[in-house]
């Protein structure tokens, strides 16, 4: 007699009254086919609509009537099965960020795409080293840049992937096809991914590594191998060479036979960085990025699951790949914000990566030049083991650092956005041929006010954030709901100089034209790079020197390498530190020290002009120091005091709703359960239990977006399961409740204002 099979299936619906497993049986043939992961087709509903849905469990019992239970249709052709860790992952992401199952499973497991056979491509070179020099000459002379790209490119590295050429060279297929037929290189397209780079494993065994690199990397392996995965946390200065860290930790778990994930964000998938890896493990490391189809992206999927990878590199979605022998995950520039997801659920990279390595064995590093305050707070609490990289392998020093007040800028007359020392390097550095990198922090600032003529900014008396300027002529915190009008004379010193602090790239762009006729200018921002690949050109233009000053918005500062940039002007830091936001002092100084460490990364000296209206905020007088440790203790004191992540958590609750009376009647309701949720937990808890408290309703930071009016509360408390707990009741609620003109979102320690 066949055993009975069971499969508990989550619909593949996202709403909230179904987001449970349901239960099925498997048919006789199904049995020896079907997997824990896999997708199936089931009825479901009155009228058995085939959906499709996700196996999350499979059992030989059923606790209801065996002859009412509804059957498996069919394992789905276009699915895929996936090991139990990925599922587990899945419903602790679904427990601890919010949302649905179904919506879980989709952030760990990609959607199938038909696939086609697997081919891959390699632009090999065919001609000697002093033919291609020469080749090279004719090319300079005749300004043809796309072909001096590729030649370069094969004269240092005989074999590269086509793709990688394509994509990160930006040289058109005409363009390869035309070296093609003159017989300088070749094209070879092989069915399957196979040495698409030759790999230069003499370079990769004599590289000279420090004494600080080499200890990192044998304590990380070797309490690897012990038994004994750690966590640990790399704070190195920019261009202290942790990327040759992170590869020398990949190369000794890979020749044990383990797999690594390495993490960073996608500005920072540069050709370079691909490069080293690619030389080191040739075709056994693949990349995933957004410019990937969903169909390149599931191929990597498979590859990694059939055990065809050893390393895998890419944004935050690559955590999700499925090694079934993962040893390592490496996550770099730790600090960035593009690790948190921004849609439903809105995970941690940093907290998944951290259960997957308490739950699988996994060891994990850390890495970055200015390390979140979440992270050190960690390593202070031994949570991490912490690593300091201090000095700079090119031998170089970190570059000179002046902060500019802009206020004495105003009463000497200069009304430009140039202080009078940074026009003056400016002239100075067109002079020696040298480049200029110019940046202004544009993201996420909503028309802080402030005084042009003593700094102050008008600021929320019970938040300690900056009041955000709106239309209506009132300021408004976006924590507690305090609005006041916007002040015609200055508080602090009664000047008329009062107004919100706007500016923008392109304006910046032409006053550097109009001062400066010769110079040649490039702009970086959101609309420069809208096409795909336009981020790339504009880099690589810089890099190849066709240009002499890059204006840009952060993306300008994260992970580049310019030899001849030897000066950075920060034109206005107190755009980020005027944001209301309790981490607007962090990223002010990250960003201050990733800016200024672009500059003096070659042989020359580099010089950093920071300009501000604040010149006494610690952020700004510890990123001139490039001292993180004073700025530690000062925002700790900060959080401490206010009970801000990571002292306290803090989850965010967005309520979205069609009427201004919904979404507040739902706040008042959500926050009349909240309040009995804290009191049963201190009525229950140990005497060490925090009852914590609940902050709101108060609009959201934007309002009303496209005719539905936003609210939001925030619950505080020392204990993230608590908060867990509070998320949990509100759904509850939503089930029991449920009401289609809202819609609930949460946010656990959000990095933004919501």
């Amino acid at each position: 007699m066949d055993r009975k099979l069971y499969a508990e299936v989550i619909i593949e619906i996202s709403h909230e009254k179904i987001d449970r497993p349901f239960e099925y049986a498997v048919p006789p043939g199904l049995a020896e086919s079907i997997h824990m992961g896999d997708k199936v087709v089931v009825p479901f509903g009155r009228g058995n609509t085939p959906r499709g849905g996700y196996v999350i469990g499979l059992k030989d019992h059923t606790d209801f009537d065996p002859d009412r239970i509804k059957s498996v249709i069919s394992v789905s052709s276009d699915g895929t099965g996936v090991e139990g860790s990925q599922i587990a992952l899945a419903w602790w992401i679904r427990s601890h960020f919010g949302g649905t199952m179904i919506q879980a499973l989709k952030t760990v497991i990609p959607i199938k795409k038909k696939m086609t056979i697997r081919t891959t491509r390699r632009v090999d070179r065919l001609i000697s080293s002093e033919e291609m020099e020469a080749v090279i000459e004719e090319c300079e002379r005749r300004h043809q840049t796309a072909r001096l790209r590729v030649l370069r490119a094969l004269l240092a590295e005989p074999t590269l992937p086509y793709e990688l050429v394509r994509d990160k060279l930006n040289v058109s297929s005409p363009t390869l096809k035309s070296l093609s037929d003159k017989g300088y290189i070749g094209i070879t397209e092989t069915e399957y991914y196979r040495n698409p780079v030759v790999r230069d494993d003499e370079s990769a065994a004599t590289h000279e590594l420090s004494p600080t690199q080499l200890d990192i990397i044998t304590t990380v392996t070797n309490d690897h191998f012990s038994g004994n995965p750690g966590k640990y946390l790399i704070h190195g200065i920019t261009g202290s060479g942790k990327t040759e860290v992170y590869i020398g930790i990949a190369r000794r778990m890979v020749d044990a036979g383990l797999q690594v994930i390495v993490l960073i964000p996608e500005i920072s998938l540069t050709y370079q960085t691909l490069l080293r890896f690619y030389k080191r493990f040739g075709d056994r490391v693949s990349v995933v990025h957004s410019s990937m189809s969903a169909g390149a992206r599931y191929d990597q999927y498979v590859r990694a699951m059939r055990g065809e990878l050893d390393v895998i590199i890419g944004p935050r979605s690559a955590l999700f790949t499925p090694f079934e022998r993962l040893g390592a995950i490496i996550i770099d520039e730790e600090h960035e914000s593009s690790y948190k997801s921004e849609n439903v659920p809105r995970y941690s990279t940093r907290e998944c990566a951290e259960y997957v390595s308490q739950s699988r064995g996994v060891s994990l590093i850390l890495g970055s030049a200015t390390p979140s305050v979440d992270a050190y707070y960690k390593a202070s609490k031994g949570i991490y083991r912490l690593f300091r990289m201090d000095e700079r392998l090119t031998g170089g020093s970190l570059p000179a650092v002046y902060v500019e007040d802009l206020r004495e800028e105003l009463k000497m007359g200069n009304r430009s956005i140039f202080s009078r020392r940074l026009q003056n390097l400016i002239a100075d550095r067109l002079d020696k041929g040298e480049q200029i990198m110019l940046f202004i922090n544009r993201r996420g600032v909503a028309g802080f006010v402030s005084c042009r003529s003593c700094g102050y900014v008008c600021r929320c008396p019970h938040c300690d954030v900056s009041l955000t300027e709106h239309k209506n002529g009132r300021m408004t915190c976006h924590y507690c709901g305090y609005s006041e009008p916007k002040p015609a004379v200055c508080p602090e010193c009664g000047s008329g100089y009062v107004a919100g602090f706007r500016a923008g790239t392109e304006q910046i762009e032409a006053d550097v034209k109009t001062m400066y006729p010769r110079a040649r200018v490039l702009r970086m921002d959101a609309d420069t790079t809208r096409e795909q690949g336009s981020m790339e050109n504009i880099l690589r233009s810089f890099r190849d020197h066709e240009a002499d000053v890059l204006v840009g918005t952060q993306m300008i500062v994260k992970g580049h390498d310019f030899p001849l940039v030897t000066l950075v002007g920060i034109l206005a830091a107190d755009m980020s530190l005027g944001v209301g936001d309790y981490r607007a002092a962090e990223r002010t100084f990250q960003l201050l020290t990733q800016a200024a460490g672009r500059a003096g990364r070659g042989d020359r000296p580099g010089e950093v002009v920071i300009q501000t209206y604040q010149t006494g905020h610690y952020s700004i007088r510890a990123s001139r120091e490039h001292d993180y440790a004073s700025f530690y203790r000062e925002e700790m004191a900060y959080r401490t005091l206010a009970l801000y992540p990571p002292v306290w958590h803090m989850l965010a609750i967005l309520v979205v709703a069609d009427t201004e009376d919904d979404g507040l009647r739902q706040a008042d309701a959500y926050k009349d359960l909240i309040e009995k949720r804290l009191d049963q937990i201190a009525a229950s808890g140990t005497d060490g239990t925090v009852r914590g408290y609940v902050l709101g309703p108060a609009p959201a930071m934007i309002s009303r977006i496209r005719d539905k009016y936003r609210y939001v509360l925030y619950v505080k408390n020392p204990d993230m399961e608590i908060l867990v707990s509070v998320k949990d009741v509100l759904e509850e609620n939503m089930r029991e409740n449920p009401n289609r003109h809202v819609l609930t979102f949460f946010d656990f320690d959000p990095l933004n204002s919501v």
